[in-house]
């Protein structure tokens, strides 16, 4: 699990924080702090993979105690206050929350956070196997899709198309912030519209690589990445 705490003297604001960790696997909430000094409490005592931190905070602001932290967790700053971002993402946080925050971008957030690259800083803490999903937005409604089931990802300026083993959902995305959210070396772009899962592919023969029954054509940019998938083999 991916342990949180909240540092937020909002209780309305703690609570849609609560409301949307309870959407999502793989995240607990172990403390709810009203100040800095209860949130140095925490992270004393407790294993703390991420901190949902709000900037305005009595005493002592959310970024000042951001700064006095030598080690912190992973962060993602929540705030009423825009003119803020800036400041935060200097202390490279994950993501910055605008209030009152919506379950699709904090999923956008959470997705961040189940990326491999990202998860690697807290899965070496608590031994946590990198997350094996990530929640689609299609049709309004908020679907988990797990890894191993998608067989291909196809572009469609800005939207895509996920072909799964079950279905293919429609959702809001640029193909290059999909390839952030996928797991580093379970699929391949092999075509600036296209990415193919590698364990779906079943044969490469000129220019098209053939993933499960459907043909789909290789870029000329990227045919030696693709072709390196042969050599490594």
């Amino acid at each position: 699990m991916i342990k949180c705490i909240i540092v937020e003297d909002e209780t309305l604001a703690q609570e849609v924080v609560k409301s949307h960790l309870q959407q999502v696997d793989r995240f607990e909430l172990v403390a709810t702090c009203r100040n800095a000094p209860e949130a140095l409490e925490a992270l004393t005592t407790m294993d703390v993979d991420l901190m949902f931190l709000d900037i305005r905070l009595p005493g002592m602001s959310g970024l000042q105690f951001l700064q006095s932290l030598p080690n912190p967790p992973l962060v993602i700053i929540t705030t009423a206050y825009a003119e803020y971002a800036l400041e935060g993402y200097e202390f490279n946080v994950i993501d910055y929350l605008l209030k009152p925050v919506s379950l699709e971008r904090f999923l956008k957030a959470i997705n961040k956070i189940v990326d491999g690259k990202l998860l690697s800083q807290s899965a070496k803490q608590t031994g946590n196997a990198p997350a094996d999903h990530l929640f689609v937005k299609s049709n309004s409604k908020f679907f988990r899709v797990n890894f191993s089931s998608i067989s291909y990802i196809e572009g469609m300026k800005d939207y895509l198309k996920i072909h799964t083993s079950e279905n293919t959902l429609i959702t809001h995305q640029t193909m290059t912030d999909m390839e952030k959210l996928l797991p580093h070396g379970k699929f391949i772009r092999v075509h600036k519209s296209y990415i193919v899962a590698i364990s779906h592919i079943r044969a490469i023969y000129g220019n098209t690589v053939e993933v499960d029954k459907v043909t789909i054509p290789i870029g000329v940019s990227y045919k030696e990445k693709v072709m390196g998938l042969i050599e490594r083999k």
